[in-house]
């Protein structure tokens, strides 16, 4: 078992790749000129990144893509566990839009894992907004860590 020093380490260190131009993710790749350019870090037990939607992330006047929410939620989630040293997919999501996100809103994401069992990762994100703390979308989702 890693001490926290190691564990901190080995964080900063996938923090790192996360921020490389190498990264081509559409959530989180700095490589991918098409991309939401959200960084990720780990506080503790919560994976935290932040947001502010344009209008290229419409979905109509006004509004943010659900798309674009569920993307969100979906890597803030994969990135708590890639931030501890684990490479993950999304087996099964369920997301629940509480209000429409506004174009233009700052918000803030979080992910955190709720349950882990064997290569089975139960995890919540949330979107929530960075100036009242309303919360405009959660989701639960489970993610299948592969046999290496």
């Amino acid at each position: 078992m890693e001490d926290g020093t190691q564990s901190a380490d080995a964080s900063r260190g996938r923090e790192s790749l996360l921020q490389s131009q190498g990264n081509q993710c559409f959530v989180c790749g700095p490589g991918n000129p098409n991309g939401l350019g959200v960084t990720f870090k780990l506080d503790a037990d919560v994976c935290r990144g932040s947001f502010t939607p344009g209008p290229v992330h419409m979905g109509y006047d006004k509004v943010t893509h659900g798309g674009i929410v569920f993307s969100l939620l979906d890597d803030v989630m994969a990135n708590w566990l890639w931030l501890q040293g684990q490479q993950c997919f999304t087996a099964r999501a369920e997301i629940r839009y509480r209000n429409q996100l506004p174009i233009g809103t700052p918000v803030l994401l979080e992910g955190r894992c709720v349950k882990r069992k064997s290569r089975l990762a139960q995890m919540e994100g949330r979107v929530i907004d960075a100036k009242d703390g309303r919360v405009y979308a959660e989701a639960s989702a489970a993610f299948m860590i592969p046999v290496a």
